[in-house]
This record gives C-alpha cells, sequence and structure tokens, in this order.
C-alpha cells in the first residue's frame, strides 16, 4: 500500500532532464519503504478522469531528508502494460 503521491504519478526524479519519449519507468513519493524488487498492481488516474491499470516491480528506493514531501523516493519500472494505455501514459507524460 501506498500513500498517496505528493504530485501526480507522471514528473521527473530530481536532477533528470526531460526525455522525450515514455521510457516505461515512474517516479513517485512514499512514506512506506516498498522492498526493491517488489511487484506492485498499479492504477494510474489521468488528468482526463480516466485510468491505466498495469503492473510495475520497485526498481530503486531512497530515503528523503527529513521534512521532504515524503520519506521516500521510489523509481518503479513498468512490467505489464497494454499498448494502448502506454500510449495513452506517454501522452500525459509528454505534457507533464
Amino acid at each position: 500500500y501506498f500513500t498517496k503521491a505528493w504530485r501526480p504519478l507522471f514528473f521527473l526524479r530530481r536532477g533528470r532532464k526531460p526525455v522525450d519519449d515514455f521510457s516505461g519507468g515512474l517516479c513517485i513519493y512514499t512514506d512506506e519503504e516498498p522492498k526493491r524488487g517488489a511487484r506492485l498492481g498499479m492504477e494510474i488516474f489521468l488528468p482526463d478522469g480516466s485510468s491505466v491499470v498495469c503492473r510495475s516491480e520497485v526498481a530503486w528506493v531512497e530515503r528523503l531528508p527529513a521534512g521532504g514531501p515524503a520519506r521516500f523516493d521510489v523509481g518503479l519500472k513498468l512490467t505489464a502494460i497494454h499498448p494502448l494505455d502506454r500510449e495513452r501514459l506517454s501522452g500525459v507524460l509528454q505534457h507533464a
């Protein structure tokens, strides 16, 4: 179980430059520490009110400093997503 993200699931990790295409990963903030390699089912809510359902795996976990937006910064690698949902998510990420 993850707590509500500080920002929507479609934001870049600190210090990284935007990319032109969706590489199949997401970054979230959470107060609960997931284990690296843990598999998660996710529903990502898009700005138009629809959602994308996919599976992911925890790629990395970094503890955030006290007073940050959450306790952990977590990288997720998408492991299963319908091709049409990937396109929809990619469109949202390109405009984020």
